[in-house]
């Protein structure tokens, strides 16, 4: 090898190392996902009772958003889809303990899936006591502690 083939091979050797050195620097923390927040997180149903919910054609998926409470108002809003009808109502919440209240969605007809898929989660709603985020899912559970819905946050942009 030339001198300047040797130098340029070194060059290319030492920055390969230097990177690699680098992304092997991370700490353990850095490879656990930081917990989404409950407020103001797009919140899509996953399963209800351990069961995978269905997605219907043409429909909307279901979901809800915890719309923290600004100045001008003191409630606490929900806002989302049934799977069928839009669904709004309100929510209290602290460290441990979720409920929600005065839930209303439009009146569409949901035939078939849509509209057991439907009674069942507005159900689960009117049952929850309970939440815990990890990473990316959030559980509701009921006054036993028995998980009753799985969330999955969905970053929309």
């Amino acid at each position: 090898m030339k001198p300047t083939q040797v130098m340029t091979w070194a060059a290319v050797m030492s920055a390969t190392l230097t990177l690699g050195g680098c992304a092997g620097a991370q700490s353990s923390d850095d490879n656990h996902a930081d917990d989404e927040p409950l407020e103001n997180t797009y919140w899509k149903l996953v399963t209800l009772d351990d069961q995978p919910t269905p997605v219907v054609d043409g429909k909307r998926e279901a979901h809800f958003v915890l719309h923290a409470p600004d100045a001008s108002t003191q409630n606490s809003r929900v806002a989302g889809s049934t799977g069928c009808n839009r669904l709004m109502g309100e929510y209290l919440h602290d460290e441990h303990e979720l409920s929600f209240d005065r839930l209303a969605t439009t009146r569409m007809a949901c035939p078939g899936e849509a509209g057991s898929l439907e009674r069942d989660f507005l159900a689960t709603l009117n049952d929850v006591s309970g939440w815990q985020i990890e990473g990316k899912t959030l559980t509701l559970t009921d006054e036993q502690g028995v998980s009753r819905a799985r969330l999955e946050a969905v970053h929309l942009y």
